[in-house]
C-alpha cells in the first residue's frame, strides 16, 4: 500500500545555470521550481524568506553555513533593486562574502556568467512574476 504523497525540501544537488525566471519561479537543470531559490555550492535549494520585501540576516543562515565556498553572493531582490539591511551586510561580510544586491533578472544573468567562469559565486534569488 502506498504511503501517500511525501513532501521533501526542494533541493537540486549540484551547480547549474538558471535557464529561465519569471511566473513566480525558476527553471534550471531541466527542472522547475516555484518560489525563491538559493544557489549554493551544495546545490540549488528552495528558499522562502520571511518577507521578500525586507530580507533579514536569519534568511541567510544556510548561505553563511556554506561561506567557505563563496566569494561573492548575488542577491536578487525582486523586480527592482533594493538595498540590503546594514545588519545583513555586516553578517555576510563577517562570514567573508561580498554581497551584491540587484534585481533578480540582473542577478540571474550575472550568476550564469560567473558560474561559467568557475568563480566561487552564490545567489539568493527572490522569485518574480
Amino acid at each position: 500500500m502506498s504511503a501517500g504523497i511525501i513532501i521533501r525540501e526542494a533541493h537540486f544537488p549540484g551547480r547549474a545555470p538558471i535557464d529561465a525566471y519569471g511566473n513566480g519561479g525558476f527553471r534550471f537543470a531541466e527542472m522547475s521550481h516555484r518560489g525563491s531559490i538559493l544557489c549554493l555550492p551544495s546545490g540549488i535549494h528552495g528558499w522562502e524568506p520571511a518577507d521578500a520585501a525586507v530580507l533579514a540576516a536569519a534568511d541567510f543562515d544556510r548561505v553563511v553555513a556554506e561561506a567557505a565556498g563563496i566569494d561573492i553572493l548575488l542577491v536578487g531582490t525582486g523586480p527592482d533593486l533594493k538595498p540590503l539591511p546594514a545588519a545583513l551586510k555586516a553578517r555576510l561580510r563577517e562570514a567573508g562574502m561580498t554581497a551584491e544586491p540587484m534585481s533578480t533578472g540582473a542577478a540571474v544573468r550575472t550568476y550564469n556568467v560567473l558560474l561559467a567562469e568557475d568563480r566561487l559565486v552564490a545567489a539568493a534569488l527572490v522569485a518574480v512574476e
